[in-house]
């Protein structure tokens, strides 16, 4: 019975300590966070809505009809520029093949054995007895016109091309977030120590 007791006593004695840390480690338990907040990066162009489909449908009405992905854009200053490019590369090529055309006719003439085309005749209209340019140099002729009449067309597809590609280009950037904090500026230090400067450009960007 006495053993009895002295163990009851022992017990109860670890007990009162064991109430305090108990209590400790509750109170620890409560007062820990139950949501972990963490820093979060807004975007400051957020009130802008995204279109993923606007490049390529502004590179389509461009590809349907020059200067339509450029309205779409509502960038219609660049309407005008883009017709009067095509119109130019379309102007040379009509113009380099009416005149290959007209070498090329008169040379098929002289090959048949006739002598009856304009070249045969001075600006009044009075027969000549050698012709004003020569049955080779008709074919350097052909030559040359036929060179301008594709490289017209090759710049034209090139301008209908980049009428294209400046359409979609346009439609990505109209989305892009561009603003102050980030910057690239060139800088200029002179060091008075040594009479040496330094040119550079510095990129800032502010979070």
């Amino acid at each position: 019975m006495p053993n009895k007791l002295l163990i009851l006593g022992i017990l109860s004695f670890f007990y009162c300590f064991l109430l305090p840390a108990q209590d400790k480690n509750d109170e620890n338990a409560i007062e820990a966070p139950s949501i972990i907040e963490t820093d979060t990066i807004t975007n400051p162009n957020s009130s802008v809505d995204i279109d993923a489909l606007a490049p390529a449908r502004a590179a389509f009405y461009s590809a349907i009809l020059p200067g339509l992905g450029q309205a779409y854009n509502k960038k219609y200053w660049k309407i005008p520029i883009v017709y009067a490019a095509l119109g130019t590369g379309v102007y040379f090529f009509v113009t380099n093949q009416k005149e290959y055309n007209r070498y090329r006719d008169a040379y098929k003439s002289r090959l048949a054995g006739f002598k009856n085309d304009e070249f045969y005749f001075d600006v009044e209209g009075n027969i000549l007895e050698t012709p004003r340019i020569t049955t080779k140099n008709l074919e350097r002729a052909q030559e040359v016109f036929r060179k301008n009449k594709d490289l017209s067309l090759l710049i034209s597809v090139g301008i209908y091309a980049l009428n294209i590609i400046d359409a979609n280009v346009d439609a990505h950037l109209l989305q892009y977030n561009v603003d102050e904090n980030l910057s690239l500026a060139p800088h200029y230090k002179f060091n008075e120590i040594d009479a040496t400067s330094n040119l550079g450009l510095t990129l800032n960007f502010k979070f």
